[in-house]
């Protein structure tokens, strides 16, 4: 065994199996940082310190950002970028978020055999590549438009796993009850190595289909997605209004997005098309048919309680019966009482995957924080109140993509709605005004910000979820493959806000 002074101990276990030149890079970037601070200012070093937090999200198949970005958020307290408190505040802004990947993504966890059974059937019946895609896309979509991102990428990503897991335990020469390590490729046969990587592009645009549909459906209704609610109650729009509000640009570029999926399987393009491999296929109709052999009453009554579960779960948050993570809990208690999971050790298993995306999202915070605290966006929101008419509208839609896409569409559709409510207050607006700029604050964060995991919680615990690096998918990739719906979707949108509104 290999013997280190202290120095190389030290050096060793810092950022752990990361590179030696990801490491130095971070040394780096907390070394610029108080120099940026001395010679430039706060406001540059602020938006110097975006880009290095971007830069940690893009390298987390290197290492996991909440260390690096972490570091980089407790230097920016220390340098009074920001402060405790308004960390502090950012955060308790979004406990609601935060109660919904404690608790609903725990949730998805024990529903995981009813979802990979039906996603299974839906898999193995429907052979047409381009309208499987359609079918994710649009199925969560519709999800999304009632139920919260969040949640629905939670239960695509247990699907994915789920499938992952089959395939790679099989062609491991393993059987389908026997213990296996799924993040190992050794022990995968030689001929199935090929089909592994096909098998990995097939879930990777799955995947990505799914996301996006999250997007597409997230814009339409006042629940979709958490700044919907807080423009909604800003301009004072119940459910329908909204969707009707939304409708012109939400609709025109929900079909768009539906034509550039099915494009995009049909050219094989930017990732996509790959066919799910026949081996896969018989080996998932193997486990398909081996679990319906096998299926006894117990296994029966686990899915019976599952599925009413699931009924509760639509119910309770299609008439917002509570806040998400509230009926999150309610999930886990009703999922585990009824189906006999009573041990501390097997409830725990189910936060493992929620609990590091929760802490990586505070760090977020803190880096919202510094944003809200140096004031970095007031120039582009001080210069678009100065325009009038369609260009206004139009701006208020690009400035709020282009933001979402590098910070939180959350906190920019706050910061906007906040000073467009001011202006109307003011007088200097008026409430059709008012009423345009609402649309495009809310379009804008939802759908230009596909363009990278930055600009949507739902992308980012893609990301940085546990089947990510399964299926190879970065945040070079995601940004790859978001790029022509990115393209496709915000000019349409951009289209429909300038000719329709």
């Amino acid at each position: 065994m290999a013997s280190y002074s202290l120095t190389q101990a030290l050096t060793k276990n810092f950022l752990g199996q990361s590179p030696d030149w990801y490491k130095l890079t971070i040394v780096g970037f907390l070394i610029l940082n108080p120099i940026l601070v001395a010679a430039t200012g706060p406001f540059f070093t602020g938006w110097v310190l975006i880009l290095e937090f971007i830069f940690c999200l893009a390298m987390a198949l290197k290492c996991y950002p909440l260390q690096p970005g972490g570091l980089l958020a407790i230097e920016a307290v220390i340098l009074g970028l920001t402060s405790p408190h308004s960390v502090y505040h950012e955060t308790e802004a979004n406990f609601p978020v935060i109660m919904l990947l404690m608790f609903m993504v725990a949730g998805i966890y024990f529903l995981k055999e009813l979802l990979l059974f039906t996603f299974t059937k839906i898999l193995l019946t429907v052979r047409s590549k381009i309208l499987l895609s359609l079918l994710f896309s649009l199925v969560a979509a519709v999800l999304s438009a009632f139920l919260d991102a969040l949640t629905v990428t939670a239960v695509v990503i247990t699907v994915a796993e789920g499938f992952y897991l089959v395939y790679h335990k099989i062609a491991s020469g393993k059987q389908y009850l026997e213990e296996h390590d799924h993040t190992q490729d050794e022990q995968i046969l030689e001929l199935s190595r090929e089909d592994l990587i096909e098998f990995r592009a097939f879930l990777r645009s799955l995947m990505m289909h799914a996301a996006v549909g999250t997007a597409l459906g997230g814009v339409t209704t006042l629940v979709g997605e958490p700044q919907n609610l807080l423009i909604a109650k800003t301009v004072e729009w119940e459910f329908v209004e909204f969707f009707l509000r939304m409708a012109p640009v939400s609709m025109p570029v929900l079909v768009v997005g539906l034509l550039t999926c099915a494009a995009l399987e049909k050219t094989r393009s930017f990732g996509f098309g790959t066919l799910l491999p026949e081996n896969v296929r018989t080996i998932l109709i193997g486990y398909d048919s081996n679990q319906t052999e096998n299926r006894t009453n117990e296994d029966i009554a686990r899915l019976i309680i599952q599925g009413i579960t699931v009924i509760f779960l639509v119910i309770a948050l299609g008439f917002h019966l509570a806040e998400v993570g509230v009926i999150g809990l309610c999930v886990i208690v009703l999922a585990t009482a009824f189906n006999g999971i009573t041990e501390e050790h097997r409830i725990g298993h189910a936060f493992e995957e929620a609990l590091p995306f929760t802490a990586l999202l505070v760090v977020f915070f803190g880096i919202v924080a510094v944003i809200h605290d140096q004031h970095l966006f007031s120039p582009v929101i001080d210069w678009v109140l100065t325009l009038e008419g369609k260009i206004q509208t139009s701006a208020f839609y690009l400035a709020n993509g282009f933001l979402s896409m590098i910070s939180d569409n959350v906190f920019v559709a706050t910061v906007y709605i906040t000073e467009v409510a001011k202006a109307f207050e003011q007088g200097t607006i008026t409430r059709d005004q008012f009423d345009l700029l609402a649309i495009a604050i809310n379009t804008g964060t939802n759908i230009p910000s596909v363009a990278t995991p930055n600009g949507q919680a739902a992308f980012l615990f893609l990301l940085t979820s546990a089947i990510a690096p399964l299926i190879r998918l970065s945040y070079g990739q995601m940004v790859w493959m978001a790029l022509p719906y990115t393209v496709t979707m915000s000019l349409t949108g951009l289209w429909a806000v300038w000719f329709l509104l």
